[in-house]
């Protein structure tokens, strides 16, 4: 008899189970090793699907098959259970050495959850473990269980050899958690815990999808070769540009010296650095130079660049294409086109709905270089969902290089610290910490295990004196500005310079300015987070080209363009906040040092409304007290607001005013996420309520709530809903192809093209294009367009739905 595992849609071609096993054990495998857990990851993938061995998966898929008009309920046989629940009776019910209980515990977790959302409580807050309840509590059919046991261990692997293979995962368990380490031992289980799911789902999503499209297994890519002619790509540039006469500017001699130094730093182990180039000197091919000369010499996979606006992935992705020439290794990942973070349901077989081949799509950030948000990277270690948490293996063996790190949302500052902490320690990762105001994350408690001699540049307040080009001048401690006088400012401005660059804090003054302006018939453009990528890219094009000839323009933007946007004005305006975001944004003022000093005003507008925007208003303040200090006394502070003695006041204070916000309190239970993640058992309350309720201890080795965390994690306070946009020809025609029927592997290149034409709605902006028709919903509801009327050429999303753009426009 054949088990059958998978039907193929197109032939109804048999997958038997033993070989979707096989395979998926074979591909976990390759992950697995990875971070030295071949045998850890391999047991999941093998043992995954030992339900689908019963009479009663056969008889539904078949179902399913024969009856396509009325299919049995979805989710109907459970075939999760049974791999979990067969580890769990061989390896922990009485196993006397907890690492063979930690195996069962994570290994099982893994398999009982690989059609859900995310992993399961080992403890939750009605002191009840889920774990628990689905591998030993779940009374499965004693003759189908019996059945599912004699088929795998007759077919995949005999009962001593799974105890021979579980012998030889427990001895990378022991090696993996035993080495002296900065990360607590629970620490370790979460992560691990984590990465063994990752290594699952996306081992069963692959083979599933390869099965599905009728194509053999993906070659593995020579990753040296690649990096090894990107680097010299590199290279090349860096030469022809000393013959250019530009090369011997000062400014340009300081880039090509710390460029020089990152290639050096390079050959040092694996480890957490910083990289505080000055903004303006070159940070992006620098950090470039580093990552591909590290991964040459150290074996990296991935090159993964982390920025806090999706703007900086479109200027640093841009710049990189152009260097290397390589489209198909370079992926931009802004947010995730498919709304389905439950995304909890068992398949159905041999019927692949749309649903299934979004599951399928490629997904998992398996590119050489990687470019993706602050908010994507942390929803890969803390969100619920399973497309978040599959890419987890692949962060494994990079080099990440964090540009802008400062902007690491307050609430998140302990969590990201535990995330490089394991990917440095555990993960064989090297991470670089790329910004020209560096944060104090080791002033914390849950503390950067970074050494004291991180740092790539020597000497950086010299080097900070040497890039000099603006003189910033405060007025925010002096008067209020409302729209009218900034616009009466700006226009003063302008009849000194050429081009003024204004940056506040909140969209709607952005808006209510740049319809002010609009009267005076200046060349003015509009910039904020309600246009997508292309949108954006568009107008930035516009501005650099009225920049480059000298033409007057005045650009409005909120805080997107102060990070990793290659412009350079005569003259900037910055709303006062935070001083790194007064530090960014004088970066964008006379960056190429042409000219003699340039200024930068700060100004404190009274018509932004901070109420929703704490971290902006406490980095506001703080930066007042700083200017404040400065204007009574010139010698405070290093002198200057972007001193390194400034920069450390700033975030010292900034972390000791949210000090109790640093581990992400979650409001609902009452409990800090550190704690539901990775709190021992003296810190668990739910453990000791569970063992003074009980009369006993959990019987578990590892008692964390991991899902309960997860569906309570939020990088932002209000969370955005991504819906693509008909921005010109290209964005109405992806929305028409998502639509339509599809293979996996054109929804894969669909997705991927859809990153450019998104933007995301709070709740209060979907709710209003929901009342007045202006959002498409597609494919049951999981992915959402506006219509043409609810997008405006100018100013992008439009909550009226009453915009005049027309496709013919562009």
């Amino acid at each position: 008899m054949v088990h059958m595992a998978h039907i193929r849609q197109s032939d109804k071609e048999i997958q038997p189970v033993k070989d979707h096993l096989l395979q998926v054990k074979r591909l976990a495998e390759s992950f697995g090793v990875k971070i030295a857990l071949k045998h850890v990851a391999g047991l999941a993938g093998m043992l995954h699907d030992m339900g689908k061995y019963t009479p009663d998966f056969q008889h539904y898929i078949q179902e399913a098959v024969e009856h396509p008009e009325a299919p049995p309920k979805r989710g109907s046989v459970d075939h999760s259970t049974a791999g979990g629940k067969l580890l769990f009776d061989l390896f922990h019910r009485d196993a006397s050495d907890p690492f063979y209980r930690i195996l069962a515990e994570i290994v099982g977790n893994a398999i009982i959850s690989h059609h859900s959302s995310y992993l399961h409580d080992f403890l939750n807050e009605s002191l009840e473990s889920d774990y628990l309840r689905r591998v030993q509590d779940k009374q499965l059919d004693p003759e189908q269980f019996k059945q599912a046991k004699m088929y795998f261990f007759d077919q995949v692997m005999s009962e001593d050899e799974l105890k021979s293979y579980a012998k030889k995962a427990v001895e990378e368990l022991k090696a993996f958690l035993s080495p002296a380490s900065s990360i607590s031992i629970e620490s370790q289980l979460m992560f691990l815990s984590k990465f063994i799911f990752s290594t699952l789902l996306d081992a069963d999503r692959t083979d599933t999808r390869l099965f599905e499209e009728n194509r053999p297994p993906e070659p593995e890519l020579d990753h040296l070769s690649l990096f090894t002619g990107y680097y010299n790509l590199l290279l090349a540039k860096l030469t022809r540009f000393q013959s250019d006469e530009s090369a011997q500017k000062p400014i340009n001699l300081l880039r090509t010296k710390m460029s020089e130094k990152c290639d050096e730093f390079a050959l040092k182990p694996s480890d957490i650095y910083t990289l505080s180039i000055p903004t303006g000197g070159g940070k992006t091919l620098a950090s470039l130079r580093y990552a591909l000369r590290h991964a040459i010499e150290y074996g990296k996979k991935h090159i993964i660049y982390v920025v806090p606006y999706t703007t900086i992935i479109e200027q640093n992705a841009g710049e990189v294409r152009e260097l290397l020439k390589d489209d198909a290794h370079i992926l931009e990942h802004h947010s995730n086109v498919v709304d389905d973070p439950d995304d909890e349901d068992e398949e159905l077989e041999g019927r692949i709905s749309h649903r299934q081949k979004w599951k399928l799509a490629k997904d998992n950030w398996d590119s050489p270089i990687i470019f993706t948000t602050m908010v994507q990277f942390l929803n890969v270690f803390y969100a619920k969902g399973s497309r978040n948490v599959r890419r987890l293996h692949n962060l494994s063996e990079s080099v990440i290089i964090f540009d802008e790190v400062q902007k690491v949302p307050i609430p998140c500052v302990s969590l990201f610290n535990h995330a490089l902490n394991f990917l440095k320690t555990r993960a064989r990762s090297s991470l670089v910490l790329c910004t020209a105001t560096q944060p104090a994350l080791q002033f914390v408690q849950h503390k950067l295990d970074i050494d004291g001699n991180a740092e790539m540049i020597d000497r950086l307040d010299e080097v900070v004196d040497a890039f000099k080009r603006v003189e910033i001048i405060d007025q925010a401690t002096e008067e209020e500005t409302t729209t009218d006088s900034l616009a009466d400012f700006v226009l003063k401005k302008l009849e000194e310079v050429q081009s003024v660059l204004v940056i506040l804090n909140t969209k709607s003054v952005v808006s209510a300015l740049y319809g002010r302006l609009q009267e005076s018939g200046v060349p003015l453009y509009h910039l904020s987070t309600a246009m997508c990528a292309a949108h954006r890219n568009d107008i930035l094009e516009e501005v650099k080209q009225r920049l480059k000839n000298q033409e007057k323009v005045v650009c409005i933007s909120t805080q997107l363009i102060e990070a990793g946007v290659d412009v350079s004005f005569e003259c900037v305006i910055r709303s006062l906040a935070g001083l790194d975001s007064i530090a960014q944004a004088a970066g964008r003022c006379n960056r190429h040092g042409k000219d003699t000093l340039r200024e930068v005003y700060v100004i404190d507008h009274a018509e932004e409304n901070l109420k929703h925007l704490p971290e902006i208003a406490a980095g506001k303040e703080i930066t007042r007290h700083i200017l404040v200090d400065l204007k009574a006394n010139r010698t405070y502070h290093g002198g200057h607001l972007q001193s390194e003695q400034a920069i450390a006041t700033y975030f010292q204070q900034l972390y000791t005013k949210y000090d109790t916000d640093l581990d992400y309190w979650v409001q609902r239970v009452g409990k800090k996420m550190t704690e539901l993640l990775f709190g021992n058992y003296d810190q668990n309350s739910y453990f000791k309520a569970y063992k003074q309720n009980m009369s006993k201890r959990l019987p578990l080795v590892i008692a964390n709530s991991y899902r309960t965390a997860a569906d309570h994690f939020e990088v932002i306070d209000s969370p955005g809903t991504a819906v693509i946009v008909p921005y010109g020809e290209k964005g109405e025609e992806i929305i028409a192809s998502l639509n339509g029927e599809a293979n996996i592997e054109d929804l894969s290149r669909w997705m991927r093209e859809a990153q450019q034409f998104m933007v995301n709605l709070f709740p209060h902006e979907k709710s209003a294009l929901d009342r007045n028709g202006g959002i498409r919903y597609l494919q049951d509801g999981k992915i959402l367009a506006l219509t043409e009327s609810a997008y405006d050429s100018e100013r992008g999303l439009n909550l009226n739905n009453n915009s005049g753009f027309s496709l013919k426009m562009y």
